[in-house]
């Protein structure tokens, strides 16, 4: 979809993002880098300091919802049904096993939406009305951070969750094709920005799956850094299979095992990124 003309012809025009909710989407067309390993944890690491975080599952195949214990015979109320247009995002959110952590599963009806709203003239901005609708009508937790997980590619589902959001945050995993692909994620940013959504930015690149002992690790950590600058995160999250094994049992890695070096990384990352916003709104004011 992002590479056709449809996916950025012009649509309904949008009033600017709300200050409230901050809403940052986690992307990256190529898979296994860890996008819902990070969606999970950051939202379990930020709640866990203080912040009421919603996760709103996008992807098809459902993996922050099972990752995060809810099971399919629990999700009556979807994203599919927000985005269809049938139900309120307040109807569709469900608590986690974590305090202040809320999610908005997903359903494999998601595969079908694309082809339901093709012709929609507001078919990029469905998700963003919805949690405009949603903060400003006050229904259910206030929610101070919204992160969105999309699925592997650059398709409307993606671009609805860059139009709703105020930046990007991109998991980039230590290989050798680490920054294949990263050239066109960056150049679908700018086409959102340019046709739906003028406050999108990059918020920042995380590095995933990290192995100290490996030299090529450490090689491409060099590369990005030296290519994306300050746009990457100190915090790098190592490889480490306490992440891998926390899904499995429905639980983020942070009440998985907390003492885990991957837990440990992301609530590192939670409290950087509270450090970025605050720098990103000094800047603003």
């Amino acid at each position: 979809m992002a590479d056709s003309d449809t996916a950025f012809a012009p649509g309904a025009a949008h009033d600017a993002l709300p200050r409230s909710p901050r809403v940052l989407v986690v992307a990256n067309q190529k898979g296994g880098v860890g996008k819902t390993t990070t969606a999970i944890n950051l939202g379990t690491a930020l709640a866990a300091i203080g912040e009421t975080v919603l996760i709103v599952d996008l992807d098809p195949q459902g993996n922050a919802s099972t990752g995060l214990g809810i099971e399919r015979k629990d999700r009556r109320v979807s994203t599919y049904d927000v985005l269809i247009g049938d139900a309120p995002l307040a109807g569709a959110v469900l608590e986690t096993a974590v305090p202040r952590l809320y999610l908005a599963p997903s359903t494999l009806d998601l595969l079908g939406l694309e082809l339901e709203i093709a012709s929609e003239r507001d078919r990029a901005h469905r998700l963003r009305k919805a949690i405009a609708q949603h903060a400003s009508r006050g229904e259910g937790p206030a929610f101070t951070y919204v992160l969105l997980d999309c699925p592997p590619s650059l398709n409307l589902l993606t671009i609805n969750a860059m139009s709703a959001s105020h930046g990007v945050l991109v998991p980039l995993q230590c290989e050798f094709f680490a920054l294949e692909g990263l050239s066109q994620l960056l150049k679908t940013v700018d086409q959102v920005r340019q046709a739906f959504n003028p406050e999108l930015a990059i918020h920042g690149v995380v590095l995933t799956m990290y192995d100290a002992r490996n030299n090529l690790a450490n090689q491409v950590v060099a590369d990005v850094r030296d290519h994306m600058g300050e746009k990457v995160y100190e915090t790098v999250i190592p490889r480490n299979v306490r992440l891998s094994e926390a899904p499995s049992y429905g639980k983020p890695a942070l009440l998985y095992d907390l003492r885990c070096a991957g837990s440990q990384a992301y609530l590192r990352l939670a409290s950087e990124i509270i450090q970025r916003e605050k720098r990103l709104k000094a800047v603003a004011a």
